[in-house]
């Protein structure tokens, strides 16, 4: 049984029940422990919230530039998608979030870990793997997947906790009827109406996007600088990694720019319908692969574009901290060397479009090469005779034997 129990504390109904919950259940001293990852929220109170429950050691760190610099932007440089859709704005919080609990185990004593992800969830996996890759020898307490855990509805913990006066604001978001998940790079909403895939989502869900009809009929153009892979500047203006996202969500929702809506395979075997706000990933994500076009040779190209796939795998499964994403990211990293000069793109009615690109230190297109015009010999046409025949060989000696 442990003695002392970091727990992952977020302030509200759920989290605060856990609390008490685990004092009771282990009595266990719990520490706990909130991360601000721009997730709009104020998140301070969770401080008064700690210490109504009798907590001694409260934790809330801004983790705002580490999230956006160690996390999103190396998740950035593999343009990855799950699934062909999903910019895994949740996936890519957690081990963040896990990292430091185990920290704050470690400089607190505390001998076992806690949180409040359900048994039917990815997150509970991502927690749970990126504590184990960081400490093998923690104990991880997930009250959800308990045999004693008896509190399966929002309604019983608003019973147990107005019965144990714990102090927690019982309306969910603001009165929303969806379990959402929010931070710098999106805003996730599941459940409610959502449940039945058919459904569509009401427009008053959305929080940071304008719908793409009610947009401005005015297009916006921005200059997104990129220096090794990652944005530098916007519009001219160097900018912090968690300054620059912030800003494109402002614009971007604007604009009514990153709405999705998905079903997707959950990796404990389920598929899950969820709807998701990613403004600025989205305008990242189209700038990142239009500069990579420029200055990236073809085959590295295709290669991190084959990568891929099982790169956003890895990070949506849990396996940040894993051999295989810290090998496949030091590829990654490697052709992210050249990745250096300006995109311009437009915004409009939901759409992102690139209209210009320019490297002037590595670029490797070449206008001479490439012209309709005279080339001036840069290219001889003659030479594509025999390169057609060689690759053409294989086909043409299977096509006489039919």
């Amino acid at each position: 049984m442990p003695r002392k129990i970091a727990l992952a504390y977020s302030g509200g109904l759920d989290t605060s029940v856990m609390c008490r919950w685990l004092q009771e259940m282990h009595e266990a001293e719990v520490v706990t422990f909130t991360a601000d990852i721009g997730q709009g929220a104020e998140v301070e109170p969770a401080r008064a919230k700690a210490e109504a429950l009798g907590v001694r050691e409260i934790f809330i760190e801004d983790l705002t530039e580490a999230f956006v610099a160690d996390y999103v932007f190396p998740m950035f440089r593999a343009n990855a998608l799950y699934e062909g859709e999903y910019l895994l704005g949740t996936s890519i919080a957690r081990p963040l979030i896990a990292k430091r609990l185990v920290e704050v185990a470690a400089a607190t004593g505390a001998d076992a870990i806690a949180h409040g992800a359900t048994g039917k969830g990815n997150d509970q996996v991502r927690f749970e793997l990126a504590a184990y890759a960081l400490n093998p020898d923690i104990e991880v307490i997930a009250p959800w997947r308990s045999p004693e855990w008896n509190l399966h509805s929002r309604e019983a913990c608003m019973a147990y906790a107005a019965e144990r006066q714990i102090p927690v604001d019982f309306q969910r978001s603001g009165g929303s009827p969806y379990s959402m998940d929010a931070n710098l790079l999106h805003i996730s909403y599941e459940g409610g109406g959502l449940e039945d895939p058919g459904n569509p989502p009401d427009e008053d869900m959305w929080r940071w996007s304008v719908a793409p009809e009610d947009a401005p009929d005015t297009p916006l153009d921005l200059d997104i600088d990129f220096a090794g892979g990652d944005p530098s500047a916007l519009d001219g203006e160097a900018m912090s990694p968690a300054t620059l996202l912030r800003r494109l969500n402002e614009v971007g929702g604007a604009h009514g720019v990153g709405r999705s809506d998905i079903v997707e395979n959950r990796y404990v075997g389920m598929k899950s319908r969820g709807c998701y706000e990613t403004p600025g990933g989205t305008i990242l994500l189209k700038a990142h692969r239009a500069m990579e076009s420029l200055t990236l040779d073809r085959e590295a190209a295709h290669l991190k574009d084959e990568l891929m796939p099982r790169y956003a795998a890895l990070i949506y499964n849990g396996y940040w901290f894993s051999p295989e994403r810290v090998a496949l990211q030091a590829l990654i990293d490697e052709t992210q060397k050249v990745v250096n000069g300006r995109v311009r793109v437009r915004l409009y009615k939901g759409a992102v479009s690139v209209i210009g690109r320019w490297s002037d230190s590595h670029s490797l297109y070449d206008e001479g090469v490439v012209t309709f015009e005279d080339d001036a010999g840069a290219y001889q046409q003659e030479d594509a005779t025999g390169f057609i025949r060689l690759n053409a060989l294989r086909l043409r000696l299977a096509a006489r034997r039919g």
